[in-house]
This record gives structure tokens, sequence and C-alpha cells, in this order.
């Protein structure tokens, strides 16, 4: 329980920590940084590994979630090419064909992802997972909009 008091503490602290480097010009990879720290201690309370699950683990969830925001990036950058009403019938159809070939990239990646840490790791730490990694987001969300409202306040 201390724990997981510690860990809400810790996020809160770093996350004001984050808003105040966000006004801030050239700490865009101090923040992208300290989110990442963020979402590990997050994700290591939840989830609770033992020493060798933890070893096993991170380099698995790291490589993973490299690959991941690699496809992210490249649909993005893909999509920001040219305007859909810019688009030739013929490039919006190989646009249309490009999206599908990354999402079954992407499907492939998880699927690749969850059968790497059924190696290791129960199914039920694997949903206890996807549920922390769930709940970071939402957290990072409310944080976000709540210090939206306080700056609209202003």
């Amino acid at each position: 329980m201390k724990n997981k008091i510690f860990t809400i503490i810790l996020l809160f602290i770093s996350i004001s920590t984050f808003a105040q480097l966000e006004k801030e010009k050239g700490y865009t990879k101090k923040i992208s940084e300290k989110l990442k720290a963020l979402k590990v201690a997050h994700i290591t309370e939840q989830l609770d590994l033992t020493k060798k699950e933890a070893e096993n683990f991170w380099p698995i969830y790291n490589a993973h979630e490299e690959e991941k925001d690699a496809l992210r990036k490249f649909s993005v950058e893909r999509r920001k090419e040219k305007k859909a009403e810019n688009l030739s019938e013929n490039e919006a159809k190989k646009l249309l064909f490009d999206m599908i070939e990354n999402e079954k990239k992407r499907n492939d990646l998880e699927n690749k992802y969850i059968n790497d840490l059924l190696k290791f790791l129960p199914a039920k730490k694997i949903i206890t997972l996807y549920r922390a990694e769930h709940s970071f987001k939402r957290k990072m969300i409310e944080e976000y909009r709540g210090r939206h409202r306080e700056a609209r306040k202003d």
C-alpha cells in the first residue's frame, strides 16, 4: 500500500515538473524521457514482476515500444505527405493499401509481442500490463485536461 501511495505521489510531482518544462523551449526530449520514466514506474508497480521476470520483460517491452513508435511515425508521415483532395485516384488507392499493410504489421508485431511475453509471464500479468498501460494513458490525459482547464481560467 505504501508503495502505491509513494508511486502516485511521485507520479504527480513528476507531472508538475513535466508541466513546468513543457512551458520552456528545448525540453521536448527531457519531457519525453520523464514520461517514459513515469510509465516505467507505473508499469513496474502494477505488474509486481519478479527479478527474473523483469530481466526478461524490459528488453522485450522496450524493443516493442520502439517498433510501435517506428510504425506510428511512418504512418503519420505517410498520411502527411499530401492532402486527400490533392491525391489522384491511384495515389489514394496506394495510400489505402499502405495503411492496410501498416495495420497488418502492427497486428503481427502485437502477436509476436504477446507470444514472446507468454514464454516467461503468465497470461494474467500480460492482461495486467495492458490495463496498466491504459490506466497510465488515462492518468496522463486527466492531468493534461486538468492543467488546461486551470490555464483557461487564468
